[in-house]
């Protein structure tokens, strides 16, 4: 049997350690080990020479608490070296989910997420599902892998993922915009095939979806649709996070498209935007800076009682007062919140609390008084210290 590629690389090690040095030899170990790419053996390896460098026993019998100092810190800052190598190795050949494993053992992300924003799967690409399981479901980069998702796995499960989502607001509004405008493009799409395919002129590119329906009530005869009608839905209840007046735009025409729909593929929603599509259609607006009274006075008179403190009973004055604060009219927020919130805990609230309201227009003076109201030590001492 002729000699492997294993067996003569146990050789040349044997030589080395016969021959040279005992950091030689390891030098030469960690070659052998990073081209063959055994990362795992290589990591064994680095610390197998930090061991030696440092002058611990080369086989740990306990464990690194019983290491006195300054060997101790000496060897773990090597280990942590040791990790940043290994998972920079196994990024540069592109295996994300591989190298996270070791990057997480440090509690650094920055240089997956970093990999991840580059990553652009090719067709039938083995690595995807890994890389969606690092990027969204560990939240190392859940916008991109939201992102994926939606690309790749398609709408039903980016819509199941939202809720998924970190707080954090930037990202929640990230991945509804694409939402949005993926929801927008398929149903123009749509719209725009149904009006060839019967024959009517084809309106301009770049025609709005509510001009594109206008006028054209054939197009929703015996309950038609043309997108799955939950995720019209869903992708609407998404929309009030919304910043981008462009998105916003887009999804004033998916409400548009939602109204016209029979009654048994409009879904109700939920306080105060019972009336989905004609609701939202109402919010969205406003931010753009259409019949804002109209708007304003349309949610304001969907509140309930004040002397109701439920969190469900408050989530139409939370929806307003973001309304408010969105508009630049945080002064009425404040009035709002005084009236409708004051009862909640700041943990429950989905919107700007009294506090941040009063700070962000210069009332301390009003927080006091709310404070005091509702025997509230903490911010009547924070309203009398800033004031």
């Amino acid at each position: 049997m002729g000699t492997t590629e294993t067996d003569a690389d146990f050789e040349t090690l044997d030589r080395a350690l016969s021959t040279s040095s005992p950091a030689e030899s390891l030098d030469l170990l960690l070659k052998v080990l990073a081209d063959r790419g055994e990362f795992r053996a290589l990591l064994d390896a680095r610390l197998l020479k930090a061991r030696l460098d440092i002058g611990l026993p080369l086989v740990l019998s306990g464990s690194l608490a019983e290491i006195p100092e300054p060997a101790r810190t000496q060897y773990e800052e090597r280990y942590v070296e040791a990790i940043r190598d290994i998972g920079r190795r196994l990024l540069d050949i592109g295996e994300i989910g591989a190298a996270w494993a070791y990057y997480r053992a440090i509690a650094e992300k920055e240089p997956v997420a970093q990999a991840i924003e580059s990553y652009e799967p090719a067709d039938m690409d083995d690595r995807l599902g890994q890389v969606v399981e690092v990027a969204f479901n560990q939240g190392v980069h859940p916008r991109k892998g939201f992102g994926l998702i939606l690309d790749h796995y398609g709408t039903c499960s980016a819509i199941s993922a939202f809720d998924a989502l970190p707080a954090d607001e930037p990202t929640r509004i990230a991945c509804a915009d694409r939402l949005v405008r993926r929801l927008h493009d398929d149903l123009t799409a749509n719209l725009r095939a149904e009006i060839a395919r019967r024959g009517q002129p084809l309106p301009p590119d770049g025609t709005p979806i509510g001009e594109l329906v206008e006028g054209r009530d054939w197009l929703f005869v015996d309950e038609g649709y043309h997108l799955d009608v939950s995720h019209l839905a869903a992708t609407v209840r998404l929309s009030p996070l919304l910043t981008d007046p462009e998105t916003i735009s887009r999804a004033v025409g998916l409400t548009e498209y939602g109204r016209r729909l029979s009654e048994r593929h409009r879904y109700e929603g939920d306080p105060p935007f019972e009336d989905n599509y004609q609701d939202h259609g109402i919010y969205l607006r406003a931010l753009l800076g259409q019949d804002v009274d109209e708007a304003i006075a349309h949610f304001r008179s969907k509140l309930p009682a004040p002397d109701l403190d439920g969190r469900d009973e408050a989530i139409p004055a939370q929806v307003l007062v973001r309304l408010l604060v969105r508009l630049g009219r945080s002064e009425e927020a404040l009035d709002v919140a005084a009236e409708h919130l004051a009862r909640l805990p700041d943990s429950a609230l989905g919107c700007p609390t009294i506090a941040q309201l009063c700070q962000s227009i210069g009332r301390l003076d009003r927080l006091a008084e709310i404070a005091r109201g509702r025997n509230d030590l903490v911010n009547y001492a924070a309203a009398r210290l800033g004031g």
